[in-house]
């Protein structure tokens, strides 16, 4: 398995030319595809009647105003990427999350962005990483804000025994294989031993470089756990499930998810 084509969101947020960065930058070293996608709904005024004339010349200039800034959001991606051989660029006027999922049929993985708090995205652009979690149906790569490189030398496997953990240990092996080491993390009271080290052993098989590291409960969240795992490995990507349901249109996680979500200071890369 390896990453064929990788897929960015791309966006007019002040952290996106870093994350294209990354994104162009993986696909250079893996000899990947690299897609830019970007959607941006217009915001249509509603009502008809006595103003139909005018409000239809509205109606254009908005449109105008939304398609001049996806060639602006195209020309970022375009400068981020001009050192990859291969690109494509995708955009319409849509909902950005529909849009990415659609998309995301050309992708053997998605790269997307935790926004900061004053990241600036244009209303009707941004795409949450939340929803593209559980829309893409690819293993996504969250990139938090100004984060330009994932060498992912040394990665942190936040393992537990889950279908979408296992799925994301499968999803990762591209990146795992290259990795110099990687460690498969669990947070237990001791009884798991047998099945960590089985899953080094399988990783093992997959040509992985990999070793069983299993720790008692801090008192902490596990969250907290596996982010110090992997300042103290010294990694720059985590890997692990991601575990949540929908209500309603709306995303919720579980705490582990919801805290790397959050608060992780690398790249994770996450599968559903």
């Amino acid at each position: 398995m390896s990453y064929a084509s990788i897929l960015v969101a791309v966006d007019d947020g002040q952290h996106a030319p870093a994350r294209v960065s990354l994104a162009a930058e993986l696909a250079h070293r893996l000899g990947a595809r690299l897609v830019g996608v970007a959607a941006c709904m217009p915001d249509y005024p509603r009502g008809f009647g006595e103003t139909a004339v005018p409000m239809g010349m509205v109606i254009e200039e908005i449109r105008q105003a939304v398609l001049d800034r996806l060639a602006g959001v195209e020309q970022v991606f375009r400068d981020a990427s001009c050192q990859n051989e291969r690109t494509e660029w995708r955009s319409d006027l849509a909902s950005p999350v529909p849009f990415l999922e659609g998309q995301s049929r050309a992708a053997d993985l998605v790269v997307v962005g935790r926004y900061a708090d004053d990241e600036g995205v244009t209303t009707g652009m941004a795409v949450e990483v939340g929803d593209a979690l559980m829309g893409v149906g690819r293993p996504v790569l969250v990139v938090p804000a100004g984060v330009e490189h994932v060498e992912a030398q040394r990665i942190v496997v936040g393992w537990k025994n889950t279908p979408q953990t296992r799925r994301a240990v499968s999803d990762a092996l591209p990146l795992l294989r290259r990795a110099e080491a990687v460690q498969v993390f669990r947070v237990s009271d001791g009884e798991d031993r047998a099945e960590v080290e089985d899953v080094t052993r399988y990783l093992a098989l997959h040509d992985v470089n990999a070793t069983a590291q299993l720790v008692k409960p801090s008192g902490w969240t596990v969250a907290d756990d596996v982010r110090k795992a992997a300042v103290d490995f010294d990694a720059d990507l985590i890997v692990t499930g991601a575990y949540g349901y929908s209500r309603l249109r709306e995303w919720f996680f579980g705490g582990v998810t919801r805290d790397l979500l959050a608060k992780a200071p690398i790249c994770c890369l996450l599968s559903h």
